[in-house]
């Protein structure tokens, strides 16, 4: 996974005790990644145990932690970034978050290069990432969208992502707390570019100046060209706190 940096070096323009100056400027939006910063793939155990069950096999758990290891080597959506691609799946990799089928045939076809012996093992891996079981929200997520909302302050989820996210938050019962889903495979643009956060800006009727853009990746952090303040978070594993919460500091001001 990509380098993470501390939450304090990460707020661009938003709170500095030790130069002089304005506190700091408002936060009249916040725009949020997706994985890694609201939601964490299931562990690599679970995931492997439950796509082979689709396929009609139980595995022991000996052998399924010895097949998500080859796997996560080889490469996971939401997980890990491969150590190699095939050459035959490169043009797929380059554009998967720009398109549905090269985000499943890059996936699928990565998984598939790990011989399991389970018959449509490498779809059933790829299924669990549609689906929201495939998916562990950070316990900070709804309560801070909920305090978000309360506060007036609009949000944008802002995700590089081959498919769509609204069924996911809609079984979470969290889709009334977001105001626009920003997705790389439907605006066109991945995050670093900063196409795509000047769009969720425009969806939710603020200059970038005043967005914050929370993420845990130096691509969330490409967010500083396009105007926005960024905040990145460390990575925190399933269900672990990610100092999400933090982000309401910024933007409930104290007096």
């Amino acid at each position: 996974m990509p380098d993470h940096a501390e939450p304090t070096d990460a707020v661009r323009g938003i709170h500095d005790d030790t130069r002089p100056g304005p506190s700091r400027r408002p936060v009249k939006a916040v725009l949020l990644d997706f994985h890694g910063t609201l939601a964490q793939v299931e562990e690599p155990r679970d995931w492997v145990l439950a796509a082979a069950a689709t396929c009609g096999v139980t595995l022991d758990r000996v052998r399924a932690t010895a097949l998500a290891d080859r796997l996560l080597t080889a490469g996971r959506a939401g997980g890990p970034l491969p150590t190699r691609v095939p050459p035959g799946l490169a043009e797929l990799w380059a554009d998967r978050d720009l398109y549905p089928y090269a985000h499943r045939g890059a996936y699928t076809g990565l998984a598939a290069t790990v011989d399991a012996g389970i018959d449509g093992l490498a779809e059933a891996l790829y299924e669990r990432v549609l689906v929201p079981e495939g998916w562990v929200p950070y316990p900070d997520t709804a309560p801070t969208l909920a305090a978000l909302r309360r506060a007036g302050v609009p949000v944008a989820v802002v995700s590089n992502i081959g498919f769509d996210l609204r069924p996911i938050f809609d079984a979470w019962g969290l889709t009334d707390l977001v105001d626009a889903f920003v997705l790389s495979y439907e605006v066109g643009r991945c995050k670093p570019d900063p196409g795509i956060f000047w769009r969720a800006c425009g969806m939710l009727g603020v200059d970038p100046e005043e967005a914050l853009m929370v993420g845990d990746t130096p691509a969330d952090a490409g967010a500083v060209a396009a105007g926005c303040a960024v905040l990145v978070l460390p990575a925190a594993g399933p269900g672990h706190p990610n100092g999400l919460g933090s982000i309401l500091a910024l933007t409930h001001p104290t007096p």
